[in-house]
């Protein structure tokens, strides 16, 4: 018998609800995984549900990682066995690979990324009759992006409204679109958003795979479920086609990825869509104080577009929320770092800090002022680990060791490190290609093996490269990833590579480096997860699929170091974070709500990114607004925020702090010396 007595009432009604569909409004800090993970225990456990008819789908890998650890923790491997807790993406993955025949693929095919998105449509520009033009390929590849993200196929675009004939962008997009499509289709590759596109495709082009998959998943639950979008949508109720067993879990108050194509109405009328749903409310916030959750409520009860909760917190608190008026921006950054030095200096860890700004625009002044006092702080949103150039080059190997027809990898790997193999030589064997017809026409790679002798002076260094992948292929099949991996950078004297590359920086050669060896260690690890046979399309497919949300899961960063820097973020990157203390800038017009919301009537999505940011506060928020602001070079008179206007009184204490304060004027005078005295100490 599993036991619920560690959840509160309304966390136990929710864990209790199990068939039907179920509405789970979990408050931000109510305890939602929690809840979550308890709940599937308590049908595995106590209701006998068999695990592998539980499917539970999350939005990041770092989220899903967490639901499947708790759930372990509280069930053990052995009893949670067969329950399947992933994210949207390598769901449809995994459906893809079992029947994306269905749609003229192959099983084994490849996810391109960006860049060879890129590439593509470099080559389909290329082919346009009006090339002289100068079209921009980021344009066009962010437009055929948003058409999949909308179930828009390149055959649907000319008839659809966001088709527009007397637009050459969109002449030109109707082309590359196509021409994008079948070279994909010939390479047998998708690209990111083929995932959960091709997926919708497979469910209504067969509607016999709903039923198939519906049946294998009997109770499906679905994490931040506010943040859904058109294509998740439809594949959730294609799994529901069976049954009714459908628990969604989200807060729509803490929707604010409309950008992405989320859609808060799948929240908002989930009821409509679901008749017959229970609702249950999780409305205690268990990470703030109750001063800052009573700021939280006021400010988002002026959307009138939401559910209705009312977060509270039994935390009590005599700090209240804090609204500093500040002079332009160099002001603001200047005091919000002397306050950190003097946070630090009292014995503060800079690990409880976090600096929240609505645009990274506003990012340069705060992280100048940081770096002036030398403060270390980390501005979250860097460069993924699996976009470095050396991270890239080793999994383009691992791509066509896979798949040989992944002719953009191919082309990526053919000279690094540089054997000669130039595009003289590959236009020889572009030329062998074009005498054939388009159905009969072999792949790069075939035409390499076959006919090395058309490279002429570089017969050799073909035959050497197309050996290599043919014999890598059979060592990772007889051999663990690790293995492989080390054969591969010794094959190609990767580390070799490296250190000619960057010979006139030598610590940068050594980063680079290590960035090699965590790929190996990272590899190690997931072999043990996961069989001989399907270990190295499986890490391919982890590192495709890792989510713009997860940080490094590998990084190996000693946690106190982690403790101490201060977290610089966007609002959007808070989501899901919580700090001791909060500076949120920017609570002024035409900043937070932003300038282009305002304009386009759109500012519920921004008071609910007020909100978010708000409730990443534990024990102290300080937001601040200035009375003018740098843009573009030029000061410009700012305001308050109007979602501070018509506040209950004593929602916040403001303070000017342009006359410092509560300082009298002979302390102000001191202050701002021995400030700027310190700062210059920095510069020297």
């Amino acid at each position: 018998m599993f036991f619920l007595s560690g959840l509160n009432s309304p966390q136990r009604t929710a864990a209790e609800a199990v068939e039907g569909p179920v509405l789970i409004l979990a408050g931000a800090g109510s305890g939602k995984t929690r809840t979550v993970t308890y709940r599937i225990a308590h049908m595995i456990s106590n209701l006998g549900i068999p695990p592998k008819e539980i499917l539970g789908v999350s939005f990041t890998n770092k989220a899903a990682k967490e639901m499947k650890d708790r759930v372990f923790g509280l069930l053990t491997k052995r009893r949670a066995r067969g329950i399947t807790l992933t994210t949207f993406h390598s769901l449809a993955v995994k459906i893809l690979r079992q029947k994306i025949d269905y749609l003229g693929y192959l099983k084994n095919f490849s996810i391109y990324d960006t860049n060879d998105a890129l590439a593509i449509i470099r080559e389909a520009l290329k082919n346009y009759r009006s090339d002289k033009e100068g079209y921009d390929k980021k344009i066009i590849h962010s437009k055929i992006s948003f058409l999949k993200n909308n179930g828009i196929s390149a055959k649907e675009f000319p008839e659809t409204a966001h088709f527009d004939p007397d637009s050459p962008y969109d002449i030109v997009i109707e082309y590359c679109y196509n021409y994008y499509q079948d070279k994909l289709k010939f390479y047998n590759a998708i690209d990111f958003d083929d995932i959960l596109f091709l997926t919708v495709r497979l469910f209504r082009e067969h509607p016999e795979l709903k039923e198939e998959f519906s049946e294998k998943y009997k109770y499906i639950m679905i994490d931040e479920y506010q943040d859904t979008n058109a294509l998740q949508f439809e594949i959730v109720t294609a799994l529901t086609k069976s049954h009714n067993n459908i628990c969604v879990v989200g807060d729509d108050d803490q929707s604010i990825y409309a950008f992405r194509g989320a859609d808060v109405r799948n929240i908002l009328n989930f009821e409509k869509q679901f008749p017959g749903a229970k609702v249950v409310k999780l409305e205690q916030n268990y990470r703030s104080t109750a001063p800052i959750i009573s700021l939280a409520n006021s400010v988002i009860s002026k959307n009138t577009e939401r559910k209705e909760k009312n977060l509270f917190s039994e935390t009590p608190s005599s700090i209240t929320p804090l609204l500093w008026a500040m002079g332009n921006t160099d002001h603001e950054s200047e005091i919000i770092v002397e306050e950190i030095v003097q946070h630090q200096s009292n014995g503060g860890h800079l690990g409880d800090i976090a600096i929240l700004i609505r645009s990274k625009t506003q990012a340069p002044a705060i992280e100048e002022q940081l770096r002036m006092s030398d403060v270390p702080y980390s501005f979250l949103g860097g460069q993924k680990f699996y976009d470095k150039k050396e991270i890239k080059d080793l999994l383009a190997y691992l791509s066509v060791v896979l798949n040989t027809g992944d002719e953009i990898s191919l082309r990526r790997i053919l000279n690094v490190p540089n054997r000669g193999i130039g595009n003289r030589t590959l236009e020889k064997f572009q030329q062998h290609l074009e005498t054939y017809s388009n159905e009969d026409r072999p792949t790069l790679f075939s035409a390499m093996s076959s006919n090395p002798q058309l490279a002429d002076k570089q017969e050799k260094h073909i035959k050497e490269f197309t050996g290599l992948i043919i014999e890598l292929r059979t060592f990772f099949e007889e051999n663990s990833l690790k293995a492989g991996l080390l054969k591969l950078v010794d094959s190609i004297n990767y580390l070799k590579f490296i250190d000619k590359q960057y010979d006139d920086n030598l610590k940068l050669a050594d980063v680079k480096k290590n960035d090699v060896e965590a790929l190996i260690a990272s590899a190690e690890r997931f072999q043990q997860y996961v069989s001989q046979k399907t270990a190295l399309k499986s890490f391919v497919e982890k590192l495709m699929l890792q989510d713009s949300q997860d940080q490094k899961e590998d990084e190996d960063e000693d946690e106190d170091i982690r403790k101490n820097e201060v977290t610089l973020m966007t609002l959007h990157s808070s989501k899901g974070l919580e700090f001791e203390k909060v500076y949120l800038l920017g609570v002024e017009e035409e900043t937070l709500p932003h300038k282009k919301s305002i304009q386009e009537n759109g500012i519920s999505e921004e008071l609910r990114l007020a909100y978010v940011g708000i409730t990443r506060a534990k024990e102290q928020l300080i937001m601040t607004y200035c009375k003018e602001r740098k843009i573009y070079g030029k000061n410009i008179a700012r305001f308050k925020s109007r979602f501070l206007l018509d506040l209950p009184e004593g929602s916040f204490i403001e303070q000017d702090r342009t006359t410092f304060g509560h300082l009298t004027p002979e302390q102000a005078e001191n202050y701002k010396k021995d400030f700027f005295s310190n700062l210059m100490d920095g510069l020297e």
